[in-house]
């Protein structure tokens, strides 16, 4: 069995991210390993390619290039690059350079396609099992990704999000005379809605906690950065939440008198409810983990980075929130890193 000094489970932005600053940090290509199902760029390569992205572009330009060990200068010309830096764009166009990138990565350290199940420290070193293999290394990077939320209302036929966020997947769901249900008010709550409102659905309703939020840039500072409304999603909401309601769409707040009625007169539901870590490798020894989220510790060894492991920050205005985002990946693991090349078993 070959021993590493690192593994790093999942390849999507989080662990591309990952394995581009440890080379950087001079740990070498042969002591890195590498795990993944597809090395696709995770669920945004995968799922989220046709969603609007609320991120400007020179957010994703600065993460291409704030690895050297990405090499991005010398990747093939790229649509992403042609785009209006202050402007956003749609998930798919930034999904293409992360699979270059970690195709290159993944020929430079030993990537092995497969699920991590299991995590065991022995010996003061992690034994990190697939269904048919066992990897053994001092220090492991969990980027494993988050999954969808979901609410039980089982009378409700669900329509996934990616198919909700995808347009061209939508049009080929018989929704004819449809009334659909959309829980939730945040960015793919404002990405779900107009598409639907595309098709020949009877009715959307829309059930909401809250008040829209709405990002705000201040010069080099944003405004409810990681939790308010941007781009596309922003524009739409302000013109037809928080201005005219468009035809066939009615909004109710959960817990108003109405909400059973409304909720009880639809025939499918789209939870844009927020995101869940995906399950972790199992680690017998302790059982479920936390992890720290000023620095990303779980245990000795053993780290988190990307949306199953965000970083909690207060920004300059005080608001306390969850960073985020491609560039906050990074930021995260160029703050941490150095950390965790020190805490280890």
């Amino acid at each position: 069995m070959a021993g590493y000094s690192w593994a790093v489970i999942g390849a999507g932005p989080a662990g591309i991210a990952a394995v581009g600053r440890l080379l950087d940090h001079g740990v070498a290509e042969n002591e890195i390993v590498w795990i993944d199902p597809d090395f696709a760029a995770g669920d945004l390569g995968t799922k989220w390619r046709a969603v609007p992205g609320n991120t400007h572009v020179s957010l994703f330009l600065d993460y291409l290039n704030g690895s050297p060990s990405f090499r991005f200068s010398e990747a093939p010309h790229f649509e992403l690059t042609d785009v209006d830096p202050g402007q956003t764009c749609p998930l798919g166009l930034v999904a293409d350079p992360l699979v270059w990138v970690s195709q290159h990565l993944a020929q430079r350290v030993t990537a092995i396609r497969a699920v991590a199940t299991e995590l065991t420290l022995r010996n003061r070193r992690w034994l990190v099992s697939t269904r048919d293999t066992e990897i053994d290394a001092k220090n492991v990077i969990l980027a494993v990704g988050s999954v969808p939320k979901t609410l039980q209302h089982p009378h409700l036929e669900e329509i996934p999000i990616e198919v909700a966020l995808n347009p061209d997947k939508l049009a080929q769901l018989a929704l004819d005379d449809a009334t659909v249900a959309v829980f939730g008010s945040s960015h793919s709550s404002m990405v779900a809605l107009p598409n639907l409102l595309s098709t020949r659905v009877r009715k959307v309703v829309n059930f909401y906690r809250s008040p829209t939020k709405y990002a705000v840039y201040l010069g080099d500072q944003i405004l409810f950065d990681d939790t308010g409304l941007k781009g596309n999603a922003a524009t739409w909401a302000r013109e037809n939440i928080d201005g005219t309601y468009p035809e066939r769409l009615e909004r109710c707040r959960v817990g108003d008198k109405e909400f059973a009625e409304q909720l009880q007169a639809c025939s499918h539901a789209v939870y844009t409810v927020g995101f869940t870590r995906r399950q972790l490798p199992a680690t017998p020894q302790w059982g479920e983990l936390e992890y720290d989220p000023v620095n990303g510790i779980l245990a000795p060894g053993l780290f988190g980075v990307g949306i199953a492991f965000p970083e909690y920050g207060i920004d300059s205005f005080g608001s306390g929130q969850y960073r985020i985002g491609l560039i906050k990946f990074m930021q995260r693991l160029n703050s941490a890193l150095p950390l965790w090349l020190q805490y280890g078993t």
